[in-house]
């Protein structure tokens, strides 16, 4: 029993699928313990021949098999069980802190955790595989401080400022949020206000803005508003009117920086062929589309057509080198607006002469 050997599992011999060599006879007489197990030359039995090897074989030259039990999980499969138990104990911690109330909200109503863990997470799949959004010029945002972006409205719904804040979010460097200011009609509609509030939209004035601006953070508008989203579908990428230049007052009073934002895309995706002017002041609304599948599709006609979308983000305009007084002159204010208003309308432009298709 001394001389008992332990033949291991995964030993080439013991695989039904390994090559079965010719049996041999062993050289008489016995070897000691610990010498290596050598299978000797041995003559073949009378009437029968076989190969011959040129070189004996040892145990310590068998092809050496993977020590890792046949059931044992691969590094990939450990990997991926080990994602998804950070993601699980993640989603735990945070229904642990929204329970008892240890979370952060700004005097703006913003919940930055809700909006990077749950309301981004929601809309990322339809900014990445239904429209297919192509952001370009993200170098010119800052990395920090104030910042005014300037941006067309179109798509009969703001399907556009959502995609516009995902864009900079998941682009930036920084990954900077983009606090949108948002009609009144936003804040008047149930469940929508509330989810507003918490993606750190506010209302459209020139107090939160400011107040924003000063805290450095990163503000969008549309300055088209309802003229812009409820325009039809024959005048798609024509610009309507900027107001009367109230986002230039504001980026003049903080010395914040104006960056033109040009979007490609959101135009198509509820063409809107006509205007139920009745029916838009009977339910409080400024317009009411009809658009080739809305109402007539019933909620499936409420299904945005998926668009190839192009965000582009323009060479910043500086106002920090004017004095204070300027937030006051129109002319200055109406030649800055001009200006904002231009480089979109030309950027567009570009854009659609650049663009293959309108879904591809």
């Amino acid at each position: 029993m001394a001389d008992a050997k332990v033949i291991p599992f995964d030993d080439d011999r013991s695989r039904g699928g390994a090559v079965q060599r010719p049996p041999r006879r062993r050289a008489a007489g016995s070897r000691r313990k610990g010498d290596p197990a050598v299978v000797r030359e041995v003559q073949p039995l009378p009437g029968r021949a076989f190969p011959q090897d040129d070189v004996p074989v040892t145990r310590e030259e068998q092809p050496s098999q993977p020590s890792t039990p046949n059931n044992a999980p691969s590094t990939s499969q450990a990997r991926v069980s080990g994602g998804l138990e950070r993601r699980v104990a993640g989603g735990l911690a945070f229904l642990r802190r929204r329970l008892t109330g240890d979370y952060e909200i700004d005097d703006f109503g913003y919940d930055q955790e809700l909006t990077e863990q749950v309301l981004m997470s929601l809309i990322r799949p339809l900014y990445e595989k239904y429209f297919r959004v192509e952001v370009k010029g993200i170098e010119n945002i800052p990395t920090d401080g104030g910042a005014l972006i300037v941006a067309n409205h179109s798509g009969t719904l703001p399907l556009d400022g959502l995609m516009m804040q995902v864009a900079v979010h998941d682009n930036h460097p920084e990954s900077r949020h983009l606090r949108l200011l948002a009609a009144d009609l936003v804040f008047m509609l149930p469940v929508v206000n509330e989810l507003a509030r918490k993606a750190g939209h506010t209302l459209a004035c020139a107090e939160d803005a400011e107040r924003l601006l000063e805290r450095g953070e990163l503000v969008g508008v549309m300055p088209e508003g309802f003229k812009g989203i409820g325009k039809p579908f024959g005048e798609r990428y024509k610009l309507q009117r900027f107001g009367r230049g109230g986002f230039v007052s504001t980026a003049l009073r903080q010395g914040a920086p104006i960056i033109p934002c040009s979007i490609v895309g959101a135009e198509e995706i509820y063409p809107m062929i006509g205007n139920a002017k009745t029916l838009a002041r009977l339910l409080g609304f400024p317009y009411f589309p009809i658009t080739p599948t809305f109402p007539w599709l019933g909620p499936l006609g409420a299904v945005p057509l998926p668009t190839k979308w192009t965000i582009q983000f323009g060479e910043p305009i500086p106002t920090d080198g004017y004095p204070p007084e300027a937030a006051e002159d129109p002319m200055l204010m109406f030649n800055l607006t001009d200006q904002v208003r231009e480089q979109i309308q030309h950027t567009l432009y570009k854009l659609l002469v650049q663009r293959r298709s309108v879904f591809f």
